[in-house]
């Protein structure tokens, strides 16, 4: 370590001798410099020591690089490998339309080549990336070199790919009636930026997801017709159109799609399944691929989970504290069965896993069994079902009461065999929480016992149902306030006092959420608690009517009501509320 930068770190940044000692000590052949073993065993940030740097080299040190307007020619000249690998990205900046920060007022010309580096002694590939980029120049004024963070250099380099790439429509153009070329095997998890095929069928794949996954869609349909096919993605679960290529290239981008999955391309009259994953910069993807026979050709679709995601705390999936304490008060009990309704993609499992993440502990034991595993959460034992080799959810479920749990996760109840078992497990001292798709809360009563389970099993082992929708919310750039009609507030059920001190707003749209409006979404819910009156109802029918209205008469909030509530706080639509309510 060179002297002067050991003595600005003691000095500026109260770094010890000891310490500084230790990371002169570091082994010549360890991979680790000592700049990096006082980072990484947490002595000084990454910044404190780029900022230390700064005054030994002279060099200016960015903690953000302005990245919102700069080009991208550079791509096409210097491999995305070798700036990740030496951690550095050439930005030039066009300083007329970026107001990032003062250091480009200081350091720049009108427009201008920034190098921004990790490490300032990388001489060898700072010279390299000078001579493939062709500089004449190299020199203060018109090229200058900054130091910036691993993160913002890494996100400069992605972004930069990300934007080069070709547009759908342009592969479209530039591919032949040659389908032969879309054998290119891929093996484990790829990073389809680092992706260097020439092959259109497989840049157009990869295009697809990648963009997919910029514009948050948790899905992509791939839809053939008589005369054309469609490519379509779901975003905040609403379908829009990314692209409509010609027919001639639906068969070689479903084969691709299946060679990338490991599926059998020569079986086309069956359906089938499969996984990959890819990589976006730094984003893991595991995307599951569905495809069925349809009469003008293979349907496909893409479910895209985004490993990278953190777990929502049960503070942040839209519960009202009043309602947060009631699932809090719940999901402590000793026993029972704890049921989460809705359809396919109403995020029931992100539910669920936040009330596991809420309760896991050390002296908890916890098991689940999923079709499949969404998350992997540390100190849960989860199970993944396999009906190939017949470890189904009664099945596993049977082997998991042996486990000896204290909570027990069910991906799904699909039939009487798990049903019955969830309920004998909840009966003898276990906490199982498990899935329906009904459309309400009571009308899980009604399912149940459609599936076999007796009335007087569901009265004593079910605790209580929540019911769940995601609603879209509004984009907070462009959302204007309006007032809405008085036959709207009606049908809402909206009087003036609820409306004193309130404003409604509407979707308008604009660059930061693709124009439609909305950005992200959030959950309403429905909490129905079984107590003793409940239950006596439920052995006398199981009538989802009687059962929904005794629940209103004793203040359950429904779905809709919920909704509005999200509407009053200015969170989102009238027209979002109706659209994923019942009338």
């Amino acid at each position: 370590m060179n002297k002067n930068t050991a003595q600005i770190l003691i000095n500026n940044f109260g770094v010890s001798e000891e310490h500084i000692k230790q990371a002169q000590g570091v082994e010549p052949w360890n991979t680790e410099n000592p700049w990096e073993f006082l980072v990484n065993k947490k002595i000084i940030t990454e910044t404190q020591l780029l900022e230390a740097l700064s005054i030994e080299y002279q060099m200016p040190f960015w903690e953000s690089l302005p990245i919102d307007n700069f080009k991208t020619d550079f791509t096409k000249k210097v491999s995305i490998q070798f700036l990740k690998k030496h951690l550095m990205v050439p930005v030039e900046i066009n300083k007329e339309k970026t107001a990032a920060s003062q250091a480009i007022e200081d350091y720049t010309s009108d427009t201008d080549l920034i190098i921004a580096i990790n490490n300032p002694v990388a001489f060898q590939p700072l010279d390299d990336l000078v001579k493939i980029l062709e500089l004449q120049s190299f020199k203060l004024g018109e090229s200058q070199i900054v130091l910036s963070t691993r993160k913002e250099i890494l996100s400069a380099i992605n972004s930069s790919y990300d934007l080069s790439m070709d547009s759908a429509e342009q592969l479209v153009q530039d591919m032949e009636e040659d389908t032969s070329i879309i054998i290119s095997k891929t093996n484990g998890t790829t990073d389809l930026l680092d992706d260097t095929s020439d092959a259109p069928i497989i840049k157009l794949v990869n295009h697809m997801i990648s963009q997919s996954i910029k514009a948050r869609a948790s899905d992509i349909h791939i839809e053939p017709f008589q005369d054309n096919f469609k490519v379509r993605y779901r975003v905040d679960g609403i379908l829009y159109d990314l692209l409509t290529p010609p027919k001639w290239i639906q068969a070689a981008l479903t084969s691709r799609i299946k060679v990338m999955a490991k599926m059998n391309i020569a079986e086309k009259r069956l359906p089938q399944d499969g996984r990959l994953e890819v990589k976006i910069g730094n984003t893991d993807i595991d995307v599951r691929v569905s495809t069925i026979p349809t009469s003008f050709g293979e349907r496909v679709v893409l479910r895209l989970l985004n490993k990278s995601d953190s777990l929502l705390k049960i503070s942040d999936i839209g519960l009202s504290p009043e309602r947060l304490g009631i699932i809090t008060n719940l999901i402590t009990s000793p026993n029972g069965i704890i049921l989460v309704t809705g359809p396919t993609g109403s995020g029931k499992t992100t539910t669920l896993y936040s009330i596991l993440s809420h309760i896991n502990s050390p002296d908890i034991n916890i098991i689940t069994i999923e079709d499949p595993v969404e998350y992997k959460v540390l100190g849960i034992s989860q199970i993944q079902v396999n009906p190939k080799i017949n470890l189904t959810f009664a099945r596993g479920l049977r082997s998991i009461v042996r486990q000896d749990p204290d909570v027990i996760l069910v991906g799904e109840i699909r039939d009487s065999e798990t049903a019955d078992i969830a309920v004998q497990s909840a009966l003898t001292g276990h906490l199982v929480f498990s899935t329906l798709h009904t459309n309400d809360s009571a009308s899980a009563i009604t399912r149940l016992v459609d599936i076999g389970v007796e009335p007087f099993l569901i009265a004593s082992s079910v605790v209580a149902v929540i019911a769940q929708r995601l609603i879209r919310v509004l984009c907070t750039y462009c959302k204007e306030p309006y007032a809405p009609d008085e036959s709207t507030l009606n049908l809402l059920n909206i009087g003036s006092k609820k409306l004193h001190g309130k404003t409604i707003y509407r979707a308008k749209g604009c660059e930061k959420c693709f124009k439609t409006g909305y950005k992200g979404r959030l959950a309403i819910f429905e909490i129905l608690v079984v107590d003793t009156e409940l239950k006596s109802l439920f052995l006398k029918t199981f009538d989802s009517n009687q059962i929904k209205s005794m629940a209103l008469d004793k203040n359950m909030i429904t779905l809709r009501y919920d909704g509005i509530q999200k509407v009053l706080e200015g969170l989102t639509t009238i027209e979002e509320v109706l659209r994923v309510t019942e009338k």
